[in-house]
């Protein structure tokens, strides 16, 4: 039996799970997040089903990112949206250089990740649902007023426009750093803002976006 826009109704099961997944907590599901929680035979279902709702406008999916799936936002429109809280809780999966890159990021899954909580007055919730937090280390984004020891939330996306500021994987080094993004022809620029520093410029093959940053907290000394 399928629905009317013609999912199965495993797939619209899977779909309502991560919506509602990514309300609660923020960040997108894994796969085997689905299988255990939905009781599915195999990962390999779980993956058949979400190319199935990819091939459907449903989701889209970054297949190198393990928590990689986003939602269109005709598919957001149609979650359930829960009663707001009084603060928001984002993961905080780890630390990123606002400097050099760093090789060999430190990798903590959000599942087992320590929880920043980001008031409402800050950001609604609608705008935390698919945000990681980020600690920085270094000062090449310093006239950003992004300073050592800050946390920066970041939207998971793969893609960012001219001047934002994202966290950019270098993929042949290993490293992330965080810097303006400029795509230039057949170069990457990514800028620091710290006028004693280099931009660095690299291949868009070398290049994966994994968020934008939307924001930046700040605890006073």
């Amino acid at each position: 039996m399928r629905t009317a826009e013609g999912l199965s109704q495993r797939q619209e099961k899977i779909l309502g799970y991560i919506q509602e997944f990514l309300h609660k907590n923020g960040y997108p599901p894994a796969i085997r997040d689905i299988q255990n929680d939905l009781n599915i035979s195999s990962t390999s279902v779980v993956a058949y089903n979400l190319k199935a709702l990819q091939e459907k406008g449903k989701i889209a999916r970054d297949g190198k990112v393990s928590r990689g799936i986003t939602l269109p936002a005709s598919t957001m429109a149609t979650a359930i949206v829960a009663p707001a809280p009084a603060g928001f809780r984002v993961p905080l999966l780890g630390v990123i250089t606002a400097g050099s890159p760093l090789p060999d990021p430190e990798d903590v899954t959000a599942d087992d990740a320590e929880k920043v909580e980001v008031p409402l007055e800050f950001a609604s919730v609608d705008k935390l649902r698919d945000v990681y937090a980020l600690r920085v280390r270094g000062h090449s984004m310093i006239d950003a007023l992004i300073d050592d020891g800050d946390i920066v939330l970041l939207r998971y996306q793969p893609t960012a426009e001219n001047g934002q500021m994202v966290a950019a994987r270098l993929l042949d080094e290993n490293a992330v750093t965080l810097k303006k993004f400029y795509h230039e022809g057949g170069r990457i620029r990514l800028q620091p803002a710290n006028i004693t520093m280099d931009p660095i410029f690299t291949t868009p093959d070398n290049i994966q976006i994994q968020g934008r940053v939307v924001g930046v907290l700040r605890t006073m000394a």
